[in-house]
């Protein structure tokens, strides 16, 4: 059972002169967030309202996942200053950064009372795709993506052609076989219905709508090829159910 000190005074001890109770500050904030909550639940007049006040004046914009994106580049699209306020609408904040080439989608936010938190997912480079004898990096759609390679270097494969079929199989080995990919050096069509892989010493063949589990059947095939000390200079996957492997 708790029990107080007989020599100890009940009575609280007062503010020092011209600074307030702490009770009092903490209530003055609840109060403040109580008010925006009712404004900012009005159907139209409320954020307009907000948007008046010195308070709520964009001071900081924050990015979270650019990567390759220059920010200053995205600042320049955004075209926010510190006299708009965190109330203006965020739709066309987010169309202007969902222009830029690199964006495949984002979200902007609100961090009050003066912050803009801009969430952006990137378009991720799949290969480097040969165009008009250059190589430029391009996504999983053949997009080409404006990557300064001396600045980035990427360890992707590349691609003879902005083919489809190609990409899509590159970008799938890219998300779930992420060590088999990283063996890719090169990839092409070889006619309608084959396409080639070069994975170090070894070329695989498949066929034009090969999947990413059918590519990986080329493991237990290497790795039983490796037990036995022998290797394959060239995998072929275009016969249903088959590996054929052929040896130098």
């Amino acid at each position: 059972m708790a029990t107080s000190d007989p020599g100890m005074s009940s009575a609280r001890t007062p503010a020092p002169r011209g600074e307030r109770p702490t009770w009092w500050r903490w209530g003055r904030v609840v109060g403040v967030l109580l008010a925006v909550g009712v404004v900012v639940g009005a159907p139209s007049w409320g954020p307009r309202a907000l948007a008046r006040l010195d308070y709520f004046h964009a001071r900081r914009v924050v990015f979270e996942g650019v990567r390759y994106a220059r920010p200053a580049e995205l600042m320049e699209r955004l075209t926010v200053d510190t006299l708009q306020s965190v109330w203006q609408p965020l739709e066309p904040l987010a169309e202007r950064i969902g222009a830029h080439p690199m964006v495949a989608s984002v979200v902007v936010e609100r961090q009050l009372p003066g912050t803009l938190l801009i969430r952006v997912v990137e378009r991720e480079p799949v290969a480097y795709v040969t165009r008009k004898g250059r190589l430029e990096p391009a996504d999983a759609t053949g997009r080409p993506l404006p990557i300064d390679p001396a600045r980035y270097p990427l360890d992707v494969p590349v691609a003879a052609s902005s083919d489809s079929s190609l990409l899509h199989l590159l970008d799938g080995l890219r998300k779930d076989a992420p060590r088999l990919y990283a063996r890719v050096s090169h990839g092409e069509r070889a006619g309608t219905d084959e396409m080639r892989f070069k994975l170090g010493g070894v070329i695989v063949r498949t066929a034009s709508d090969v999947t990413v589990a059918r590519f990986k059947d080329i493991l237990p095939v290497e790795a039983d090829l490796a037990r036995n000390h022998l290797r394959a200079v060239e995998l072929d996957l275009r016969f249903r159910d088959q590996v054929i492997a052929r040896q130098p």
